[in-house]
């Protein structure tokens, strides 16, 4: 897990500093896949790790299953609380943390159910949401109602956003849509990974899905009248572009077609982009399962990676920071001839935070952002 995670860690670097995926190629197109898709692995491994707060493989009852819920309780304030300071800074990220935040509040109510319950809970909740979703977006655009509910909302008062709105349906990662990546998560934790087998299932679990989102969104927009059309339209793009699994294919300018629903374009939030999403990050962790259980050599060679995994809230502080501070100096997206090349400034953080990783979890036993969550969560244990 911690493989994977240092997994999705780099792949959101990609996405911050990494070239633009329009130069092509391989290094094009990795950054390609990694858009969306590492930070839905980032959202799958959460789920897992509320299973393990809560109790792995069995959940945790009576006095010990109340401390539980309590530290995942903290630590979802915690997070709201570091991604609005984040936020603030004006990186040009767009902060996940406060989303997850809410996200384990959402989903801790259910976190005793089995992994089969829990599978299909993500499922029905990939089908449901996002056209519930594109409803409540539909209405707020039409009505002044949001407006009135966000000026009388203290979070928004408080932070100069639109609060709990943002956090539930019109940010850049609405709580609604994204709440079957953490199920889907959590129904892997519940999964006894030890057994033969499992990670081969894991995979073409994670593979089907992928096919399912990706190639059922190829074939929907071909085969539903005029809705390769009207995406086209509303994103100003040929009919020709990858909506069925680009980002490159650009977005609605303006208020979405009912169309757009059918595309799986990563953050589209659409059933499709989540059941896509959804499959290459089984799939990941289904070979990070493998390569533990299988390949030493391999293990031992990506322990810098999993290092990283080790320190993951860390490491995503850090290089938000990081943006912040040297953005002036440095930093320029894209490939720019007038400064270093987006490129090397991704291998550069990708190597400082290998290092930085591999030299901590040798001398501590969390990171500095792990073990300050850990320090706040110890109130947790005087729950009766």
């Amino acid at each position: 897990m911690d493989l994977a995670r240092g997994l999705a860690v780099f792949g959101m670097f990609s996405v911050h500093v990494g070239p633009d995926p329009a130069v092509g190629g391989p290094v094009g197109f990795l950054l390609e896949t990694a858009s969306g898709r590492s930070s839905a692995l980032f959202a799958l491994l959460a789920g897992f790790s509320l299973v393990i707060i809560t109790g792995r493989p069995r959940p945790r009852t009576g006095r010990a299953g109340r401390q539980a819920v309590v530290t995942v309780v903290i630590r979802a304030v915690v997070l709201l609380v570091l991604g609005y300071a984040l936020s603030a800074l004006g990186t040009e990220v767009n902060v996940i943390l406060s989303y997850y935040g809410v996200l384990f509040l959402a989903v801790l109510p259910l976190y005793r159910l089995r992994a089969g319950t829990l599978a299909l809970a993500a499922g029905a909740a990939a089908l449901v949401l996002p056209q519930a979703l594109y409803g409540i977006r539909t209405a707020i655009a039409d009505g002044g109602w949001a407006d009135a509910v966000t000026a009388h909302d203290p979070l928004a008062l408080l932070t100069g956003t639109d609060g709990t709105l943002d956090l539930l349906f019109t940010g850049d990662y609405p709580v609604l849509t994204w709440i079957p990546f953490l199920l889907a998560g959590m129904a892997v934790a519940r999964l006894d990974l030890g057994r033969p087998h499992t990670a081969s299932r894991l995979a073409l679990t994670g593979g089907a899905l992928a096919l399912l989102g990706y190639g059922g969104s190829w074939l929907a927009l071909r085969l539903v009248p005029h809705a390769r059309s009207a995406v086209a339209a509303a994103t100003h793009r040929p009919a020709s572009s990858p909506w069925w699994w680009s980002d490159t294919a650009g977005e609605p300018a303006g208020r979405p077609p009912p169309g757009w629903l059918l595309v799986a374009v990563p953050h589209s939030e659409t059933t499709f982009s989540i059941v896509g999403g959804t499959g290459v990050a089984v799939a990941v962790v289904a070979g990070c399962l493998t390569v533990a259980a299988r390949a030493p050599r391999l293990t031992r060679a990506a322990g810098p990676v999993a290092a990283v995994g080790m320190m993951a809230l860390t490491s995503y502080v850090l290089h938000i920071l990081a943006l912040w501070f040297f953005d002036d100096v440095w930093y320029v997206p894209g490939v720019d001839g007038d400064g270093m090349s987006a490129l090397t400034v991704l291998a550069a953080f990708i190597a400082a935070t290998m290092l930085l990783a591999t030299v901590w979890t040798r001398l501590f036993r969390r990171g500095p952002m792990e073990q300050l969550l850990h320090l706040l969560t110890r109130p947790a244990r005087s729950v009766g």
